[in-house]
């Protein structure tokens, strides 16, 4: 094998791997969220972080902080204020609505 056919197979790997890690490192993962309040599901999305990021704003808590790990009382303080705002973009799959 060539030194110059080497070099390439090695460049060729290299990139692969590293488009390989940057996917990754951008992947987004979404879950969704069962609002037991209002009986509905959500899909915590960038669209939902945005209402987040909003209710935070409005009413001085710390956008940074993960919903998962806000208290209860908080959690239904954001479910209130997020029924009175927006689109109501919960998932209706698991209603049997498509």
């Amino acid at each position: 094998m060539s030194q110059g056919s080497h070099t390439f197979r090695s460049l060729l790997l290299a990139g692969a791997l590293a488009s390989s890690l940057a996917g990754i490192a951008c992947e987004h993962h979404y879950y969704r969220v069962y609002d037991q309040y209002y009986t509905d599901y959500h899909v915590w999305n960038n669209d939902e972080i945005v209402y987040y990021h909003r209710w935070a704003d409005e009413t001085h808590h710390d956008r940074d902080r993960d919903f998962r790990k806000i208290s209860k009382e908080e959690q239904k303080e954001y479910w209130t204020w997020r029924h009175n705002h927006g689109d109501h973009d919960r998932d209706d799959r698991d209603r049997g609505h498509h």
